[in-house]
Formats: C-alpha cells, structure tokens, sequence
C-alpha cells in the first residue's frame, strides 16, 4: 500500500468518523435505530449447563429472518420439505455422494489433511451417535442438521473452504441438543469462549446467525474504543467461517429456509459484513479489513443464485435471498447500501462506488412504492411488523445521515410520523337489507386491530367483534338486521405502534 493511499484511507475514515459523530451514533448495530436494550440469550457453559442471559451488543427485538409461520408449522414445512428435497435429489445408492465419501475424496486428493479429516469424521460420527440417544424436538432438530450436511455433500458442495462453518455447526448442535433445553422459536443461542451468534430455527436446529453476529460486531465498534478487542476477537472467529462463492468472500446459511435449499446468502447479511470489516479497519488501522471487505465486493456484481445482484434499467437491486431473486425487501436492500457506502468512503475503492451508485439510483425509484402513507411496506403488498417499520426507519435515518439524498431523508420523516400517526377509518357500507346478512366494508390507512359495534335504532347494541386488518379494505360479516331504520356504527382501530382511532357513522337499514 502507498504512502498516498494510506493518506486517502486515514482521511476518508475521518470524514466517516466525523459524520458518526453528528448522529450515527443513535444507529445501533446493523445501523439499526432501535432500542439500545440487550438482548436476550441463552449461553451453554461447561458440561452443558444453560444459563438465560442478555448480550449488551446485540439489540433486543432485532428482526433476523424467520418465516411467518408458528414454530410447529415451521418444523412441520421443514420435515415435508427434507423429505420432498431428499426423494427428488436423491440418486441410487451406489452413486451418492456421502458425508463420508466426500471427505474421502477431499483426502485421498490431498485437498485436506489426514488430521482434518480424522477431526471432520470424527464429529459427524458423534453427532449420528448422540442422535440415536435423542428423542423428540432434539433428536428432529440434530437429525435435521446432519440431514442438511448430507445433502450439502451429495449436491457436491461439501467443499473445503465450507467444512470450518459445516462442522462448528454440527458441533454446536450435537452438544446443544444433548442438553435437551429446546430454546424458543427465533431464539438466540451463544456459547462460553465464542462471541458468535447462533439462532433456533424450529425444524433446522441451532444456525449461525450471519446478520445478528456482524451485527453485534458493529455494535462492539459502536460502543467505543474500550470494546474493539471483543470486535476485533469477533471478527478473527467470523472470517474464516467465509467461502469463496462465485469468486466472491462470502458468509453462507446452511439450512433450508422458506422454500430455498443450502447454501445460500444474502445481500443484507453480506453487506453488514462489509461494514463490520470496515470498522474493524477503522477501530485497528489494519488494513487487512478492507482487503478482505473488497473481496466481498464480487458478490454484488453476480446474479442470483450465485450473487444478489439484479440488474435494472436504472443500476442494480441487491436481493434479500439468492434463491428468490424476484422478491424485493426494501430493509435489506437499504441496509445493503450503507455497508457498501461505508466501505467506499472509507477505502475509496471505486468498485464499492461504483456498486453503492448502482442500487442507490434504484433505491431511490423503488422507495416511494414502499410507502403507503400512513405505514410502511416489507414488500409490494406486505406492510412492515412494528419492528421492521423501526427498522427500515432506522436504515432511512442513517442513509440521510451519510448521503443527504432527499428521498432518504422525506421517507425517514414519513416513517417516523407514521408512528404516532391514528389509523385513518372510513366506512364504505351505507345500506343494508332488512332480513339479510352482509358484509359490511371499511377502508383503513394501516394494519390496525379494529372492532365494530352495531347499535340499533332503539339504542340497543346488537353485534359486536374485532379482528386485525390490512391497509385498503376490509369487512365485517354483520348478522341479518330485522328492522328498518338508522343504525348507528362504532368503529375502532389501535395501529401496531398503539395508535388508536374511533369513528362513528351511521347505515340505512331498509
């Protein structure tokens, strides 16, 4: 590295380190504005001992990615989804790839060594041997992530670069399950001597959580100088677990995940790590960091299901998941910018620039889509849960922060009124018949618990009930009315941030 460069990289950190000072410093984690409450998190010791506890950096009520689905139908979908996946992929017998065959092959081709593969075999025997002495939720969960290695090997993947990250997690989850504590859905996990983050998902065990722990890892740069030792101790844990995907660094998942199969990655997560590596350069001026951030880079610049980048006539959109590439989550995308933008201010690498540019001129077309008006839009046509309104309000605050862009900073406003902002009401039904149920329709400006109650011409209530609604139009099934007359309609909605509204409007009964 050059004496000029070196210059250039101490003076675009300080110009980072400056706009942080303004107000970045309200953007825990990811860039996440949100609450600075730890969160919680149960840590297995020796012998197996759990203990609950909380993690000071790492945000309680951080979403991470999880279906919308209850834990037993979570696992339910994963154990007909193996079994499909199992029975489709699966060829004769005396043609599989196997764990075992696949570490052989990697020996006898020199591509490990004889200690590599002693240890690697070594772990996958105890795990099938624990999991015969399992039974119920821990033996489905330790059986399915041996199921998930199995099919890793026989798609022909179990690759060298992958067996680090394959066989902590096989490890992990063969002590964890042992212990027979069964966390909750979405959980997280940690264990003593191991900063990493590890997640429970309901039908695949105990998965490294990639965004959570790059997360944690900037709040460790956040908090100050006195943490970067446990930043830069994160980090050195974290970077080998990386692969070469495509010719990119890149941090996989290794668990099936609402239809997609292992492995697969992540804008979102990919572009955490590239600011954690960033403030790891920043906390230690070793510029090891940006090299490996700039090798993270290719994975940007490849499609899906390699890469997360979809081109547009107006640049690029940086995908959520690589298996559905036409999906489009506005959090993920933003947060996939500010680690792309914090990386080319700091490194001045004109291919982070030149990536940031591309999906900062689609973000900018597609964020007014994602607002409704009164709420904001996980994506086309799902309105955000209160957390991930928080969240994507967090990423619009930060993005404003560092790159002024008008249509960051009218959204981030928006978002941020949207929170103390009543359910708008209106109802649609006017006139009903006599003698005859019917639905009766309302529109309503944001996803709202709403209740309805009908009162009489004679003063007396005669329905009543609620239920939870989406932004646009809904409906109440009203019983038979019998007579004719003014009846009076009590409406009422509290938002997800508990924002309340009530109105009252009247309906002719003929």
């Amino acid at each position: 590295m050059t004496l000029i460069h070196r210059r250039r990289l101490r003076a675009a950190g300080a110009r980072l380190l400056a706009a942080l000072a303004l107000g970045l410093g309200l953007v825990l984690v990811l860039g996440l504005a949100g609450s600075a409450q730890a969160a919680p998190v149960l840590i297995m010791g020796p012998g197996g001992h759990v203990t609950a506890s909380q993690d000071p950096f790492v945000p309680a009520g951080v979403p991470t990615p999880a279906p919308n689905m209850t834990a037993s139908e979570q696992a339910t979908r994963a154990h007909v989804a193996r079994a499909h996946a199992a029975r489709a992929r699966r060829p004769p017998k005396s043609l599989q790839k196997t764990v075992r065959s696949e570490l052989s092959r990697l020996l006898k081709a020199h591509s490990i060594t004889s200690g590599q593969y002693a240890a690697d075999s070594g772990s996958f025997n105890a795990a099938l041997s624990t999991e015969r002495h399992l039974h119920g939720t821990p033996a489905a969960e330790l059986e399915a992530v041996i199921e998930n290695l199995h099919d890793i090997a026989a798609a022909g993947k179990l690759t060298v670069g992958r067996l680090p990250v394959l066989f902590e997690t096989l490890n992990y989850n063969r002590q964890w399950w042992a212990s027979g504590n069964v966390p909750s859905s979405g959980g997280y996990v940690e264990f003593t001597g191991s900063p990493l983050v590890w997640e429970y998902y309901p039908g695949q065990g105990i998965e490294l959580q990639v965004l959570a722990t790059f997360g944690k890892a900037n709040g460790m740069w956040t908090a100050g100088p006195a943490d970067y030792p446990q930043l830069e101790a994160i980090l050195s844990q974290m970077i080998p677990l990386a692969v070469n995907r495509g010719g990119s660094l890149a941090w996989e998942y290794y668990f099936q995940f609402d239809g997609g199969q292992p492995p697969w990655t992540s804008a979102m997560s990919q572009g955490t790590a590239i600011e954690a590596l960033t403030r790891g350069y920043l906390a230690t001026k070793d510029s090891t960091y940006l090299q490996l951030a700039h090798d993270a880079l290719a994975l940007f610049t490849a499609p899906p299901p390699i890469g997360v980048r979809v081109a547009t006539p107006l640049g690029a959109r940086y995908v959520q998941y690589t298996f559905t590439p036409g999906t489009s989550i506005i959090n993920a995308f933003l947060q996939s910018l500010i680690g792309l933008y914090t990386y080319a201010q700091v490194s001045d690498d004109p291919l982070a620039q030149q990536l940031y540019n591309a999906g900062n001129a689609e973000a900018q077309a597609e964020l007014p889509h994602f607002d409704t008006g009164a709420w904001s839009l996980y994506q086309p046509g799902i309105e955000d849960t209160l957390s991930y309104h928080q969240l994507v309000t967090g990423f619009l605050q930060t993005l404003c922060q560092l790159t002024k862009v008008p249509v960051y900073c009218v959204t981030a406003q928006h978002f941020t009124a949207y929170l103390t902002t009543p359910p708008a009401l209106s109802l649609l039904t006017q006139r009903a018949r006599r003698n005859r149920s019917f639905n009766l329709l309302f529109s309503l400006s944001k996803y709202s618990h709403v209740g309805i109650v009908v009162i009489g011409p004679g003063g007396h209530t005669l329905f009543e009930t609620s239920a939870d609604f989406g932004y646009g139009e809904g409906s109440f099934a009203v019983p038979a009315l019998r007579h004719k007359g003014t009846y009076t309609i009590h409406l009422a909605a509290t938002d997800l941030a508990g924002n309340f509204n009530r109105i009252v409007a009247t309906l002719q009964v003929s």
